[in-house]
């Protein structure tokens, strides 16, 4: 009768690793590969091996949950990296419902920040046990202590349990690759971290007798294979064969594997069986989709399913209507676009795409205007031209009111930047909740209730007034009522009123009129947004006006020209610069600002239509 208890495996360890950005995750994670011996002797392997995507080692983030595993005295331990940004909060969702413990990765000199913060939270929430690791302990600023303290007040804040509280510690310094359970004991590599996961977190829980059911976490794609579903078995075996898959929806279908794949570093190798408790890859189910079980073919039964914080910020993608339209992209057509959103949504949970009235414009709602700007960079480097919208939040009616989202922001900052940062922040509707010391310096951490559109635009204005030294975190803190109309941009744009080249004398004489996005030598169009005016309204301007010349006024004879150097509006900085009648145009080579209404004299009657 013992055997149809649950029980747990000792021979595997699921973890998932948990870090704010820069304290070393990544890093971490490399040097746990080179010592279990994953990689040849003289291999060459790049730095942060497990940011294999050039925007994750572009932003210094991680943004899709990736897996690994390493072999440490007849334990495998799959360890899954994790996303720390609260934007890609579907991610965090399925990564932590494959893992059975967790790794809290903590800056020995910042201590918990904003992000570790987040992902901590659902952590304790699944009720999974955590260890704590204190790196980079050789900085000279480290305060090993004090951090360890801070530790425990977030772990306290967050309600953890006794047993959560109880948590063991080990300090190590990832980029040298040493690991030590007690600071006054030298440390030579990483054994004890490795120990300490096989002694402190447990095995994934199993029943032996229990029919089979794998979930799928998350998808990934092969040219040989098609569509893989990865994800952790949860009972039973599976092999290739015929099994029954249950939908999210309550809907079943007779399916067939015909591949199975485990890792071993990062590498993906074929298995012919896996058990309870393993992360695999299956192949073979074309259409499956995140949080879909695979069950058995004669006792299915669906795995609960996952559950996700909700979309608060809304865009409009749609095709390309510019004058230039597919002169840099690949692709271009609406149809294209559809199939490239549909593909995006079926592979992140945290997405939605809509139809609009329009047949060739989709309302794709996502977390965080960050979430969605990396969607759109991603899709503009393989090709795809598209214009999108300002963003927007999604509104809800609760008992005939109108309510908004509101995010709990957490912001750490030097001391000298307070005032500054509530002020911006009461013009947006924030109220501040908390405020207290935070670390080494004289630094303060302060945390406000905020509406989620008065985020809109904030991020870039946040890191320029705080000189760059400002960390800030959202998180989706519920909806309120309506807080009232937020000022938007106070300035009124510099718009293009005719096609051709930006020369060098317009651009002169515009300047002393607002800030310039365009350099001389563009190409611009009509109602194409070249620069912020320095009021409130618009002004439409010739930024191709050449100098006349006469025979008193000759091309050598003029005063000098200082152009002041343009302000470079990037994808991001676009989004968040943009109002309601204007547009984010993007192409693999591109990033343009312009009007929703192109031509100058029809733009004036879509206003009078409009209110």
């Amino acid at each position: 009768m013992s055997e149809n208890k649950p029980r747990r495996r000792d021979d595997i360890r699921n973890v998932g690793i948990i870090a704010h950005v820069d304290h070393g995750k990544t890093t971490l994670v490399d040097a746990m590969l080179h010592q279990s011996g994953i990689f040849r002797a003289h291999e060459q392997v790049m730095e942060r091996v497990m940011d294999s995507l050039d925007l994750e080692r572009e932003h210094g983030i991680t943004i899709l949950a990736k897996n690994t595993s390493i072999h440490y005295h007849g334990v495998k331990i799959n360890i899954v990296d994790t996303p720390g940004h609260a934007d890609f909060g579907g991610e965090v969702e399925r990564t932590l419902a494959m893992v059975d413990g967790v790794m809290l990765l903590v800056d020995a000199s910042e201590g918990p920040l904003p992000q570790t913060r987040f992902v901590l939270k659902k952590a304790l929430e699944a009720d999974l046990p955590p260890i704590v690791c204190i790196n980079k302990i050789d900085r000279p600023d480290a305060r090993v202590s004090a951090v360890l303290d801070e530790i425990y007040d977030l772990f306290i804040d967050l309600d953890a349990t006794e047993d959560q509280l109880d948590f063991p510690v080990v300090y190590t310094n990832a980029r040298a690759g040493i690991a030590t359970r007690d600071l006054k004991q030298p440390a030579t590599d990483l054994r004890p971290l490795f120990d300490l996961i096989v002694e402190a977190l447990p095995g994934p829980q199993i029943d032996s007798q229990a029919p089979t059911q794998f979930q799928a976490n998350n998808l990934d794609y092969s040219d040989y294979l098609g569509r893989l579903a990865v994800g952790r078995l949860k009972n039973g075996a599976l092999t290739p064969g015929l099994y029954t898959l249950c939908r999210s929806g309550g809907s079943q279908q007779p399916v067939k594997i015909t591949q199975l794949f485990g890792w071993q570093g990062l590498k993906r190798i074929e298995v012919e069986r896996v058990g309870a408790g393993d992360i695999v890859a299956v192949a073979g189910i074309e259409d499956i989709e995140i949080g879909d079980t695979i069950a058995d073919r004669d006792l299915p039964r669906a795995l609960p399913a996952l559950r996700v914080d909700e979309p608060t910020i809304a865009m409009i993608f749609s095709a390309n209507t510019s004058p230039w339209a597919g002169r840099e992209g690949e692709f271009v057509t609406s149809r294209k676009l559809r199939e490239r959103l549909q593909y995006e949504q079926r592979k992140n949970v945290s997405l939605r795409v809509e139809e609009t009235d329009s047949p060739d414009a989709f309302r794709v709602t996502g977390r965080g205007e960050f979430q969605l700007a990396i969607l759109i960079e991603t899709m503009r480097r393989e090709g795809y031209e598209l214009q999108v919208s300002k963003p927007t939040v999604v509104t809800r009616e609760v008992d005939g009111k109108l309510h908004e989202p509101v995010e709990l922001l957490m912001i750490d900052i030097p001391e000298d930047y307070i005032g500054m940062i509530s002020q911006l922040l009461a013009v947006r509707r924030g109220k501040m909740t908390k405020m207290a010391p935070a670390g080494s310096g004289r630094r303060v951490r302060l945390e406000f209730a905020v509406p989620s559109r008065g985020l809109i635009g904030f991020r870039s204005r946040f890191l320029t007034d705080t000189r760059g030294t400002g960390i800030m975190n959202a998180l989706f803190n519920g909806w309120s009522p309506w807080h009232g109309s937020i000022q938007a941009r106070s300035n009124g744009a510099m718009v293009a009123d005719r096609e051709g080249l930006a020369t060098p004398y317009a651009v002169f004489h515009l300047q002393e009129r607002g800030t310039l996005f365009t350099a001389p030598g563009t190409r611009v169009y009509e109602g194409m947004v070249v620069g912020e005016y320095s009021r409130d309204n618009d002004l439409n301007v010739n930024i191709c006006r050449e100098k006349k010349l006469t025979n008193i006024r000759a091309a050598g004879r003029d005063e000098n020209i200082l152009i002041t150097p343009h302000r470079e509006m990037g994808l991001e900085e676009g989004i968040e610069w943009i109002g309601d009648d204007e547009l984010v145009e993007v192409t693999p080579q591109s990033v343009r600002l312009r009007k929703k209404v192109l031509k100058q004299t029809e733009r004036p009657r879509r206003r009078e239509e409009d209110s």
